[in-house]
């Protein structure tokens, strides 16, 4: 049987953002029957990185934090490859991870999706994750 231990790395930098994605998150591995742990990276490009070095203590892992657009470019390259990271764990090394990384144009757009009575986004990252762990499992 496989562990059914979770990790939830967070960027909480909008912090009530943050924290509705945590408790949707919290509360669909809950309801799996999974322990949940959490960890906190300063912004989105390093919640691949800080995954892929708890890779042997957890079988689920959900990368939550926002990225808002700004006035540069800046925004389309940590898009980019802050879900390029969570897909190459996912890929390259099999691990179950869901993406609740939200991409926003304004807080407003990031409160709607990370609200666990409206969005849940943070719920689906997490629903994803137990279903690639099951497909993993089997």
């Amino acid at each position: 049987m496989a562990f059914k231990n979770a990790l939830l790395v967070i960027s909480p930098y909008y912090h009530l953002v943050a924290r509705y994605l945590e408790q949707g998150a919290t509360d669909a591995f809950k309801a799996a029957g999974f322990n949940v742990d959490r960890i906190f990276v300063p912004g989105a490009l390093e919640l691949a990185p800080a995954i892929a070095a708890k890779k042997e203590k957890y079988g689920c892992f959900v990368a939550l934090g926002c990225i808002q657009r700004g006035d540069t470019s800046h925004y389309d390259v940590v898009v980019r490859e802050s879900s390029a990271g969570i897909t190459l764990l996912t890929v390259n090394h099999g691990m179950a991870v869901g993406n609740g990384i939200l991409t926003v144009e304004n807080e407003w757009q990031a409160l709607q999706r990370a609200n666990p009575r409206y969005g849940d986004k943070g719920g689906e990252a997490a629903r994803a994750a137990l279903s690639l762990w099951s497909l993993i499992n089997e």
